[in-house]
Parts: C-alpha cells; sequence; structure tokens
C-alpha cells in the first residue's frame, strides 16, 4: 500500500480522499493555490505545498507544480480527484515518469475514452447500445445532412472533445443543419482546442441514466448499480438518486451486465462510470467517465462499499475486496448538490460564511470543507457542499431529505439550498416521472 498521497485537487473532492487515506493509514500531502490557503483540505492533510496563484491553469492545472511537490514531499502516489486533471492522459504518462502511481485508469483508457467518437465505437463494438449517428468526426457538411437525413430530425451536433454541454447544437430539421454545424465546430474549438464534431440522433425526453463499475488489475469487474442525474440545468447535474424510479429489475440488471462486460473487455482497472440516455425503455451509451464521481456517495450509500478505499487499493495492484455476488443494494439514497449560486439567477455568490450548521443524524452525510468564518474564491467551480441522505425507501428518503435540507443552515451568501426545498415538493419529482428537460423548463417557468 501507499505510503502518501499527494491529493492534487481542491474542496470537498480533496478532503473526501484525505479522509480515505487516513482511514488506511496513509499520509496526505494537500497542494493548494494561494486563494485556497485556508481551505479544510489543507488544515487537515498532514503537509500542504502552495503550487502558485488562484488561476487554474497557474495552480491546479500546472503539472508541473504538482509534481515537483509530490517529490519533494516523497509522495508515492498521486490522486488527481474529480476534473482538473483527473481525465488527463499527459498528466498520468508524467506522474509514471516520475516513479509514482495516478490513482486513476490506465493513459490509454483516459485517452480512448475521453475522445467521444473513439468511446463510442469501442463501445459499440463491446456490445454496448450507442446512439444512432455517425461513425465517427463529421468534416464534410453534405455528409452530415446525408447521415442526418438517415437517422431522422432532430439531430444533435456535439464535439468530439470535451463536454458539460459545450460543443452541442441542436438542428430540428434540415435547414438549421449548416448552422448547428458551425456553431458547435466554433465552440469545439474554443473550448478544447479541437472542431472536431460528429452527430447523435437528439432523444426528445430520456433520462439520463449512469452505471458505476470498478475493474482491477487481475481481470475481476464488477457493477455497483445505477444513479439517476436527469435533473440538470443546461448540462450541468444538480441532484442525483439511486436507484432510478424509472427502471424495472430486469432492465437494471441488464445494462449493469453490459457495463460490467464492456469493463473486462476494455482491461479497465479503477472507477469509472457508463453514461447512457434512457428512452422507451432502451439505453443509449453517451460517454464514459473515466474519475470518480461527484454523485458517488449516492453508490456508496446504497452499496456500503467506499469507493475512494477500493481506487485506492486497486492503484495499489491489490484485488477488489469483494465479487459481484457480495454487492448488496439497499433502499434509496439521493444527493443534493449545494452550490454556491443565487437559487433563483444561479449567478455565482462567492464570499465569507458568516455561519455554517450542518444537518446530521440517521443516514444523512454531508460533504464539505465549509466552515464559519471560510470566504470562498470566486476563481473555482460553485460547489460548496453535497447533502447525501438515504432510507430504506424512496418516500422515507425524500422525507428525511426534507429534514435535512430545513436544518442546513449556510449564511453570509447565497445557495441553491431554497431550490432543492423546492424541488422535493414537486409531484413530478416525487412520483419520479422527470427527464433532463424538466429541470430548466422548471427554472423557466419561475423565471430563473
Amino acid at each position: 500500500m501507499f505510503h502518501k498521497v499527494l491529493i492534487a485537487n481542491r474542496g470537498e473532492i480533496a478532503l473526501r480522499i484525505h479522509r480515505a487515506c487516513r482511514e488506511m493509514g496513509i499520509h496526505t500531502v494537500a497542494v493548494h493555490s494561494t486563494a485556497d490557503a485556508n481551505a479544510m483540505h489543507v488544515r487537515l492533510a498532514d503537509e500542504s505545498v502552495c503550487i502558485g496563484p488562484p488561476a487554474s491553469k497557474d495552480s491546479y492545472l500546472n503539472m508541473a507544480a504538482i509534481l515537483s511537490a509530490a517529490t519533494i514531499t516523497g509522495a508515492d502516489a498521486i490522486h488527481p480527484g474529480v476534473g482538473f486533471l483527473s481525465e488527463n492522459a499527459d498528466f498520468a504518462n508524467m506522474v509514471r515518469e516520475h516513479g509514482m502511481t495516478f490513482i486513476g485508469p490506465d493513459p490509454e483508457h483516459l485517452r480512448s475514452m475521453g475522445d467521444k467518437v473513439t468511446a463510442k465505437q469501442t463501445m459499440k463494438d463491446l456490445g454496448v447500445p450507442v446512439v444512432p449517428g455517425s461513425d465517427g468526426a463529421v468534416t464534410d457538411d453534405d455528409e452530415a445532412w446525408a447521415i442526418a437525413d438517415r437517422i431522422g430530425y432532430p439531430v444533435l451536433v456535439k464535439a468530439a472533445a470535451g463536454g458539460g454541454g459545450r460543443g452541442m447544437k441542436v438542428a430540428h430539421k434540415r435547414e438549421q443543419m449548416h448552422d448547428a454545424l458551425n456553431m458547435a465546430r466554433n465552440e469545439a474549438r474554443n473550448a478544447f482546442g479541437s472542431d472536431a464534431v460528429y452527430l447523435e440522433k437528439y432523444l426528445g425526453h430520456p433520462r439520463h441514466i449512469e452505471v458505476q463499475v470498478v475493474g482491477d488489475n487481475h481481470g475481476n469487474a464488477v457493477h455497483l448499480g445505477e444513479r439517476d442525474c436527469s435533473l440538470q440545468r443546461r448540462h450541468q447535474k444538480l441532484l442525483e438518486e439511486g436507484p432510478s424510479p424509472a427502471l424495472t429489475q430486469e432492465q437494471r440488471d441488464w445494462i449493469g451486465q453490459r457495463a460490467v462486460e464492456a469493463t473486462r473487455g476494455m482491461g479497465y482497472r479503477s472507477v469509472g462510470t457508463f453514461e447512457f440516455l434512457f428512452e422507451d425503455g432502451e439505453f443509449y451509451f453517451i460517454e464514459m467517465n473515466t474519475r470518480l464521481q461527484v454523485e458517488h456517495p449516492v453508490t456508496e450509500a446504497i452499496t456500503g462499499v467506499d469507493l475512494v478505499r477500493e481506487q485506492i487499493r486497486v492503484a495499489a495492484g491489490l484485488p477488489l475486496g469483494f465479487r459481484q455476488d457480495d454487492v448488496e443494494f439497499r433502499g434509496h439514497a439521493i444527493e443534493c448538490r449545494i452550490n454556491a449560486e443565487d437559487p433563483r439567477t444561479f449567478a455565482p455568490s462567492p464570499g465569507q460564511v458568516t455561519n455554517y450548521h450542518a444537518p446530521s443524524g440517521l443516514a444523512v452525510r454531508v460533504d464539505s470543507g465549509l466552515y464559519s468564518g471560510y470566504r470562498i474564491p470566486p476563481f473555482y467551480d460553485s460547489l460548496v457542499a453535497k447533502l447525501i441522505v438515504s432510507g430504506t425507501t424512496r418516500a422515507e428518503c425524500l422525507r428525511r431529505l426534507n429534514r435535512a435540507l430545513e436544518e442546513f443552515v449556510i449564511e453570509g451568501i447565497s445557495t441553491t439550498i431554497p431550490l432543492h426545498a423546492e424541488l422535493i415538493h414537486e409531484p413530478d419529482f416525487i412520483s419520479g416521472d422527470y427527464d433532463i428537460h424538466w429541470l430548466q423548463r422548471y427554472v423557466d417557468a419561475k423565471g430563473g
């Protein structure tokens, strides 16, 4: 097992990784920008190293600074967390070249799954259902129109690299294809440095279902059930739950098995997530996230498996600590992402937290680095806390979530807590009858 792990991230996920390491007897090194000098993960880590000024490109994306910090502190492994360098194949290679272990997948999987065209073709070859569309990047407009005519409108034009909703445009009819292609290419070029795009059939009312998997170096692979991530605004998730209220047991068993077979077929090691759109009883692969997910606590709550611990163990060359038959799914769990944003306009709300009180009690978990007096910097993602609640049934989980949101106090800034408190009382959400467009319609109707 590793002696010392450098955590190349910040915020609640850095704190989560630190806690898993300490429970495993592993020393930790926190790296931080000047803006994060007083962050909780920096305070709790065994050692800390400042790696640059506030801008991410000068700190959390500064590979040379991170590797230097790992070298001078004697770290034998680096955990990249989520975002930043977590899916950067070049960084993973550099970590290896410096004689340390990258706690994540092999660079070749980071590279192949990071290109959506390659990922889609790989999944198709492995027997995973994919969205009808082009077989690869489309460079010729006439070819794009021919493919769109074949799969039928509406058509989604998507950037081959990147994500987060950038480089995505919908053409509802043939006359809109020219503009959709040009706008998607321009966005993709500006955001990801590549204007490669591909086409997919646009699904009107899908759910967003993702399947959690773990594979090791010994040929073992398991799935840990699915999460429903359909409550999204502008392709950004706000609430996740598991299991999905939209799936039957037969459907979740089927898609779980497909994910396991693909994981084993790729020779994939580490944690990963297969993301699907689900409509009219059919699954369509959209991408694979080759890292820990923000919403991983949902899976931990319903399986009892510590995903960060397993990720570290696998990276150290150990086999999985369990088999598929050992996985027992219990009850229901929901995660609310608490962002430092206005709950109506979603404008960022950095600043000083004047009062902080996290809810607690049976089956209530809060992942956050906040504390009273902490000043949230304006330079990074607005996620400041995750509230995870579980129950024996979905109804019990919702009642407990309502109580926990009532207890949650974050003063001095605006947060999305009031929005979550509203959403869980909406009839469509209570019944589980929502799709990936539902939240945006709700927000628009409220004037957000």
